[in-house]
């Protein structure tokens, strides 16, 4: 039962952040590799750029590293010269299914809009 309970809490903050996002962008992510885009943009610090394929990949890459640090997984090297993070595998990360890894991640992204922007504070 808290298991079902903590399930509908996360999906219940994550429609009020696909809300926020809306009202704050102007268009509601699609899902949640444009929320994963958004923060990878966010940690990049460059603004609003067109980026290529391969780069939009790279910042889905950062976001997903700076929200699974939260559980300590990954760890920030540094900066490269155009000034990328760049992020080191510090734990193996465990087996999921694809419903588990996408909990994990909405997880790590509302804590991520929580302590990072201090958006969905109840």
């Amino acid at each position: 039962m808290q298991t079902q309970r903590t399930d509908i809490e996360i999906e219940r903050k994550w429609f009020k952040l696909l809300n926020t996002l809306k009202k704050s962008i102007g268009k509601k992510p699609a899902d949640i590799n444009s929320v994963l885009f958004l923060i990878g943009v966010q940690e990049l610090g460059k603004g609003v750029h067109n980026y290529s394929k391969e780069q939009k990949q790279d910042l889905m890459h950062i976001a997903i590293c700076k929200v699974l640090s939260y559980s300590g997984f990954y760890e920030l090297e540094g900066l490269d010269e155009q000034g990328w993070p760049h992020w080191r595998l510090v734990k193996k990360l465990p087996h999921f299914d694809i419903l588990e890894q996408e909990k994990l991640l909405k997880m790590h992204i509302l804590e991520y809009f929580e302590n990072e922007l201090g958006w969905l504070e109840e």
